[in-house]
C-alpha cells in the first residue's frame, strides 16, 4: 500500500441536486467483472471473522501502507456476494472473485484507505505519526495486491481447509498458502471487504478529497 508524500487537496463534496445518484451509477458501471468459478468457493467456514460472511456493496476501495508486518498468515480464493439486484453488480452477476488474506495480528505504518464515489474520494489515513495501526484477526478480500513481500516458513499449495496459522479455514480442496509471518513493504490492495476482531487507528483523519490513495 504505497502512498505519496504529497498532501492531498481536500474539498467538500459539492451539494448539487441528484449529483450523488449520478456518481453512484457511474461507480456501478466501473465494477470489475468476476470470473466464474466452481461452487466449492461459494461457502467459507471460518474460525474468526471472515469478510465473505456479509454482503459486499460492490464498490471497491484502495488500501495502501508503507509497511505491513503480520504474525500468522493465510491466503486462498473465494467468492464475495452482493445483495440481490445490487445497483453495483454490473455484469458480475453480483459475485466477485477475490483472494482472502487472513492475518492473526498485524501492524501497518502510514495506512491510507480511499473509495471513489464517482469524482470525489472518501479518504481515511492513520498510523502516520509514529504509532502504527494495529489489527487482530484481520481479513481482506482483494482482487489485486502488490508490494515487496517476505514470508517465514511458508507453505504453498496446501488445502485451505487444513490451515491453522491465522485461525481461519477455507473450503476443502481449495488451493492456498500459509506462513508463520508476513512482511510487505509498499503494500497496495484493491479490496471489496475487510474485517477485524480489533482495529486501532492512531492519528485517524477522514476527509473528502480529489485524490485517492
Amino acid at each position: 500500500m504505497a502512498m505519496s508524500d504529497d498532501a492531498p487537496t481536500e474539498t467538500t463534496a459539492p451539494a448539487q441536486p441528484g449529483r450523488g445518484r449520478v456518481r453512484l451509477r457511474r461507480a456501478a458501471l466501473m465494477a470489475v467483472p468476476a470470473v466464474a468459478v466452481g461452487a466449492v468457493l461459494i461457502t467459507l467456514t471460518a474460525q474468526g471473522a471472515l469478510a465473505a460472511q456479509f454482503s459486499i456493496s460492490g464498490m471497491p476501495f484502495t488500501v495502501t501502507a508503507d509497511s505491513l508486518d503480520g504474525q500468522g498468515f493465510e491466503q486462498f480464493g473465494a467468492l464475495d456476494h452482493m445483495i440481490e439486484n445490487s445497483p453495483n453488480q454490473g455484469d458480475t452477476g453480483g459475485q466477485v472473485l477475490v483472494a482472502v488474506s487472513a492475518i492473526k495480528s498485524a501492524s501497518l505504518t502510514k495506512l491510507c484507505q480511499s473509495v471513489d464515489l464517482g469524482g470525489i474520494n472518501l479518504r481515511i489515513t492513520a498510523g502516520d505519526a509514529g504509532t502504527p495501526v494495529t489489527a487482530t484477526d484481520l481479513t481482506t478480500d482483494s482482487d489485486a495486491l502488490s508490494g515487496d513481500a517476505a514470508f517465514d516458513n511458508i507453505e504453498i499449495g496446501g488445502d485451505a481447509s487444513t490451515f491453522n496459522k491465522a485461525g481461519v479455514q477455507g473450503p476443502p480442496g481449495v488451493f492456498g498458502q500459509q506462513a508463520d509471518t508476513v512482511a510487505i513493504h509498499n503494500l497496495r490492495q484493491h479490496n471489496y471487504a475487510t474485517t477485524a476482531g480489533a482495529f486501532r487507528l492512531p492519528n485517524l483523519h477522514l476527509s473528502f478529497s480529489q485524490n485517492g490513495c
